[in-house]
């Protein structure tokens, strides 16, 4: 059978949106995380006072298949219960669609890492762009004293 003009139209039609849908599902975008500090910590040491960092994770929270998207730490703050970061993190990721931030704060120990607070932050919500959005969440809650709240700034960049 010979292809007619048509068939020819119609396969470079349907080769050029493929490829435009491949090139549409490789880009990435970035997602910025300015950790600026925390604040009000509760002291999880016996002696001396607690070594915080924080520990951002970032996973795709899909119906079936969760797709991890990686770690990322902040130095330790010695012996600080009000620690100032001001450090930048980068994530590679391909939408917002779906992703989630979670932020956790532990206390550096020579055995095991004790957890001081915790929050997720849907980030499809946002409507992040280039110009920081600066948020302020709770990490830990208190019955008695200030709770515990992670400073950020986030952008997204395609």
């Amino acid at each position: 059978q010979v292809p007619t003009l048509l068939h020819i139209g119609i396969n470079q039609i349907f080769h050029r949106r493929f490829i435009q849908h491949l090139t549409k599902q490789n880009k990435m975008g970035i997602l910025t995380i300015h950790l600026d500090k925390v604040t009000n910590l509760k002291d999880e040491d016996t002696i001396g006072k607690s070594d915080p960092y924080v520990k951002f994770e970032l996973e795709q929270d899909n119906m079936i298949l969760d797709k991890d998207y990686g770690e990322q730490k902040s130095t330790v703050k010695k012996d600080d219960l009000n620690p100032v970061y001001n450090e930048t993190f980068h994530f590679n990721i391909p939408t917002l669609n779906n992703m989630e931030l979670t932020c956790k704060i532990k206390d550096k120990d020579p055995l095991s890492d004790d957890e001081m607070g915790k929050c997720k932050i849907k980030l499809e919500d946002m409507g992040l762009s280039a110009a920081p959005t600066h948020v302020q969440k709770k990490v830990h809650n208190r019955l008695i004293g200030k709770d515990s709240y992670i400073f950020l700034a986030l952008t997204y960049t395609e």
